[in-house]
This record gives structure tokens, C-alpha cells and sequence, in this order.
């Protein structure tokens, strides 16, 4: 078991959200899977490699706390699973709902593969360029990304979906340069916007849009 577990109880008082026992052991053998394939894949910075239950897994969960109820998410550049196979992991207490993770690096969607196979999780890998997602996957219900991409482009990749379904939202980790990037991509799109604080990192946000459309 990896050094940096992180108990179900703790969990819950970082996130507020309650796993069941058997979800959170799924949680602790992605991680350790994680480590496993970690130590010859770049799945995240070194840097945060030994925090991984802080600065990964919790603030994956911190994001499914804000829409908890099934649904079809998309989840851009899931690299190294976060928050795609977190989410996936979660649904999977539910028995409802369905991730689709966009990973174009072929290695680390066989990480990816193998992770929700191992975890029984509700996902499906698609080793595509996002560009080429939207063609292939028709609508979902929420977008996420992580680490991914600034806004403007992010809204560039998800609005084909939007077009289709226009109750689409983006649930999108930034970092402590959010606003700069809200301000540029308020000039070429119109959205509403809550801003929720992280729980996990200083500075960070997770920021819920909806209602995007492009401006005229």
C-alpha cells in the first residue's frame, strides 16, 4: 500500500464526500497502479509523485463533489487519470453514469485501460487527438480537464459538444492565474461562471461554466 494513503474518513473531511469501503480500496489499487506504472511513464510532475493521494486523488474527488449525480462526462487529456479514472471510479458506486477520457499518447492510454479494467470503474479510453473527440464521441453532460489547456482553448475543444447539448458544463482545474485566463476568453465567448475554491491547493480553483456561446 502506498505511503501516501489516504483513509476514507480523511478523504471525506478534505472533499465532503463520503466513498463506501469498496470504493475507496478501489481508489487505494489505482493508486497503487499509478505508482507501479510511474516508475517508467512521465504521468505527472515528479514533483508531486509522492503526494499523489493530496495533489491527484483528492482533488479529482473535489470536482465530482460539485455535480455527484450520474452522468456523461468527456474528460480531456486524461494522462495520468486525474480527474477521469477518479471519476470513473466514482460513478462506479453508483452503478450509473460514464466517463469517456480523450488521451492521444498511446502509452498512457494503456495506462489508462488498465486502470479502469483493474478498478471495474465506468470509462471508456479513446486514444484520439481532442480535436478529432468530438467527431467520435456525439454529446455528454460535463467536460473535464486538468492541467490541460488555457480556457479559450478549452472552449474551443468543448463547444461542438455544447452545440449538441447546450446544458453541457465544464468542470476545469486552474491554477492562481484563472482570472487572467477568464478575461482573454471573455472576449471571444460568453458563459456563465461560479468559481469554487480549492479545497486541496492554495491559489486553485475548479471553475463551473455554463451557457457557452461564442460572441458576436
Amino acid at each position: 500500500m502506498p505511503v501516501d494513503t489516504m483513509s476514507a474518513s480523511l478523504l471525506e473531511a478534505l472533499t465532503g464526500l463520503r466513498v463506501s469501503r469498496e470504493t475507496h480500496q478501489k481508489l487505494v489499487h489505482f493508486v497503487d497502479l499509478f505508482e507501479k506504472w510511474s516508475r517508467t511513464m512521465n504521468l505527472v510532475a515528479n514533483s508531486t509523485r509522492d503526494h499523489v493521494w493530496h495533489r491527484h486523488v483528492a482533488d479529482s474527488v473535489q470536482l465530482f463533489k460539485l455535480s455527484p449525480e450520474p452522468k456523461h462526462w468527456i474528460d480531456l487529456g486524461s494522462g495520468g487519470g486525474f480527474p477521469g479514472v477518479i471519476t470513473a471510479i466514482l460513478l462506479s458506486e453508483y452503478g450509473e453514469g460514464w466517463v469517456d477520457l480523450v488521451e492521444s499518447n498511446h502509452k498512457k492510454a494503456g495506462f489508462l485501460r488498465t486502470a479502469l479494467m483493474e478498478t471495474e470503474a465506468r470509462g471508456k479510453v479513446h486514444p484520439l487527438r481532442i480535436e478529432e473527440a468530438s467527431n467520435r464521441l456525439e454529446t455528454c453532460d460535463a467536460i473535464s480537464a486538468r492541467a490541460l489547456a488555457d480556457l479559450d482553448l478549452l472552449f474551443t475543444y468543448g463547444a461542438p459538444w455544447v452545440e449538441r447539448n447546450r446544458a453541457t458544463k465544464f468542470f476545469l482545474h486552474k491554477g492562481r492565474d484563472y482570472q487572467a485566463e477568464i478575461d482573454n476568453a471573455r472576449g471571444r465567448w460568453a458563459f456563465d461562471l461560479v468559481i469554487h475554491s480549492s479545497v486541496i491547493e492554495k491559489d486553485s480553483v475548479i471553475l463551473e461554466v455554463g451557457g457557452l456561446a461564442r460572441s458576436n
